[in-house]
């Protein structure tokens, strides 16, 4: 992930410690959430407080955490600022993910998403679909630096193409997310492989080099079973295909200049536009686009061409085709649609601030620390605080800052090189939290791809994969880096 100015804030963060705090009084608050989610999920649905269960779910965590703090001489004061540091941390992604929102719509009504449908199923075949995903995936990823542009991007029109083939859409967002989480790693235009480094003490392209190790074994299983799943796949979509190409070719103007937009913004990623003015950028010209190639749409779906381009940004969009998958997939619901993951968010930083301001994930790590005795504990503890924070903390920025802070001298005390540490962070840290529906990048490519976590789980391969490996290297001692009298620290 790509978000300009959020990585440096979590970098410079203060970590809170309470000395008052004892790690079974800190583990409560996780138990009991953990506890409540597994309810909500497994027996009611996710639906026992109604649609913001989990929302609901993660503010009584907080409660709780609330009150272990009171008990430990917390003043809520201190809760307060953690709680607004947390949420001010998070106003530049809610803002892409309005923005997301708002594109979806626009590219939609504009034919762009449409097009990108009408080429993609002449393009890209069934037994060819899914380790094409992750390719295309990964270097727009690896390009952008950024796994939210990517998903907000090609993902979207990826799952739209291979909804239409008949492959489950879980498949494919775990082939989008798999090659983007792979090029945002090695990309060094992303904020969390600078942030790795810089909190483990090596330099970018040291990080990039040593973690590829790790890497590209990871991102090669991950293609060898999507090859062997397309080619195994039953894609009753295929016979079908001439019928959705003749019904998308009537239904909107298709043509290839409709892909002006979508290169503009890619472009202007890659000159490190703001992501704010880039994505804004491609809804506003999508909006032009859509009075010049889709004029006659504007107006069957309103008396207004203007009020249907706000309706297409602010609430929901619905083009009837003819074809029921296709009403399916050519929905979008606008900033509204976004509401969801974005009070999802918001909850789980309320979470995560209340636990940061009692000490409580700081104890959590320290625990963690102690019982890391030799070099494989060490790599484990580093990856279980890692994977622990994402899940309390709800955040990838903390799953890197917290761990690399508190484990940097004890890797220095064992002789191991800092890319060791970084690259560990890397692995359990950047690519677990699309793993947890209530971490910021869960929910976020959730709400973009229109995937549940849940969906697409077991075939984020790479993701889940990463830090199997991490500690696959650590246990065989496989390419474990030890200090030298050039690296060492003083």
């Amino acid at each position: 992930m790509s978000e300009e100015g959020y990585s440096e804030y979590r970098e410079d963060e203060h970590i809170v410690e309470n000395k008052e705090l004892s790690f079974g009084e800190a583990l409560i608050p996780v138990v009991l959430l953990m506890l409540m989610l597994a309810y909500n999920i497994f027996f009611a649905d996710g639906a026992a407080l109604g649609d913001y269960s989990n929302q609901i779910i993660l503010l009584l965590g907080g409660v709780f955490a609330a009150i272990v703090g009171f008990f430990n001489k917390v003043s809520i004061n201190t809760m307060i600022k953690e709680i607004w540091e947390n949420l001010r941390s998070v106003f530049l992604p809610i803002m892409i993910l309005f923005l997301v929102g708002a594109l979806a719509g626009t590219w939609l009504v504009s034919g762009i998403i449409p097009a990108m449908v009408y080429y993609g199923l002449q393009a890209l075949s069934p037994s060819i679909f899914l380790p094409a995903s992750v390719i295309i995936a990964a270097l727009i990823s690896i390009a952008t630096g950024s796994s939210w542009t990517t998903s907000a991007t090609v993902g979207i029109a990826l799952v739209g193409i291979g909804t239409a083939l008949g492959i489950p859409a879980g498949m494919i967002a775990g082939a989008v997310i798999s090659g983007a989480y792979f090029g945002d790693k090695m990309s060094p235009l992303s904020d969390t492989t600078n942030l790795a480094p810089a909190m483990a003490g090596t330099d970018l392209f040291t990080h990039i080099r040593y973690m590829a190790l790790t890497t590209v074994p990871s991102i090669v299983i991950t293609l060898i079973v999507f090859s062997i799943l397309s080619l195994n796949i039953d894609a009753t979509g295929t016979t079908d295909v001439d019928n959705l190409l003749q019904t998308i070719e009537t239904t909107f103007n298709i043509t290839p200049y409709l892909f002006i937009i979508p290169v503009l913004v890619v472009v202007l990623i890659l000159f490190k536009t703001k992501p704010l003015i880039a994505l804004g950028a491609g809804v506003g010209l999508a909006g032009v686009f859509a009075m010049i190639f889709q004029s006659e749409i504007l107006l069957q779906l309103s008396d207004s061409e203007t009020m249907t381009l706000m309706r297409a940004i602010f609430t929901d969009t619905q083009i009837a085709t003819g074809n029921e998958s296709l009403n399916e997939l050519f929905s979008a619901g606008g900033m509204e649609g976004m509401l969801w993951t974005i009070f999802l968010i918001i909850c789980a930083m309320v979470f995560g601030g209340i636990m940061d301001g009692i000490g409580a994930l700081a104890r959590i790590t320290k625990a963690l620390l102690a019982v890391a005795t030799s070099i494989f504990g060490l790599f484990a503890s580093t990856v279980a605080s890692c994977l622990g924070l994402n899940l309390i903390a709800s955040d990838q920025y903390l799953a890197l800052v917290i761990p690399g802070k508190m484990f940097k001298k004890a890797y220095e005390d064992k002789g191991l090189a800092p890319e060791n540490l970084s690259r560990t962070l890397e692995d359990s840290g950047t690519v677990t939290s699309v793993l947890i529906p209530w971490n910021t990048c869960g929910a976020y490519q959730s709400g973009v791809l229109g995937v549940g976590v849940s969906e697409y789980f077991a075939y984020a391969i790479f993701n889940w994969l990463s830090p199997f490996t991490t500690l696959l290297f650590a246990a065989f001692n496989i390419k474990i880096r030890m200090l030298t009298s050039s690296t060492s620290k003083s």
